[in-house]
């Protein structure tokens, strides 16, 4: 019963941190579209917000209760299914790291753009291109993730 309650639990918290990274960055990239400082700084905010609210609990989450049920099912760390989910969920988390900290400088930047009445700054289009892009390979890893953990496959 506690292995079932685990992988729902796993199951919520991945849909939770993709469907949040996936949201994060469509939003972000429709409202940088717009040039409009007042929504980009108001999306900027939310974005960061909900990395915290949202990302970061998920993620910590998905590592809590992956190993519990390697270790509850005795899977072997070493099997190819497990050592791929381990090495894409490292990959996403890589990107990520340098995310949170691009995207709390997007928004210091962007409300100060708003406060002073100015155009936002080329840093703030720099850092916002290196989050989205750091976002592809974030994605792709978790793409192979999940396909590694619904099917697991051996070699």
């Amino acid at each position: 019963m506690l292995y079932i309650i685990l992988k729902i639990i796993h199951i919520m918290s991945a849909s939770v941190l993709f469907g949040t990274g996936m949201g994060t960055a469509l939003y972000m990239l429709i409202v940088n579209f717009s040039n409009n400082i007042e929504r980009i700084a108001k999306a900027t905010r939310q974005v960061v917000k909900a990395d915290w609210l949202f990302t970061t609990p998920s993620g910590i989450i998905q590592a809590i209760t992956g190993f519990a049920m390697i270790y509850i099912k005795s899977y072997s760390l070493t099997a190819f299914w497990v050592m791929g989910s381990i090495a894409g969920y490292l990959i996403a988390g890589a990107c990520w790291l340098p995310v949170v900290w691009l995207q709390i400088q997007c928004r210091n930047l962007a409300l100060d753009a708003l406060e002073h009445k100015q155009a936002l700054p080329a840093r703030y289009y720099r850092y916002y291109k290196i989050w989205y892009l750091l976002g592809i390979p974030a994605f792709l890893a978790l793409i192979v993730v999940y396909y590694l953990m619904s099917n697991k496959i051996t070699l």
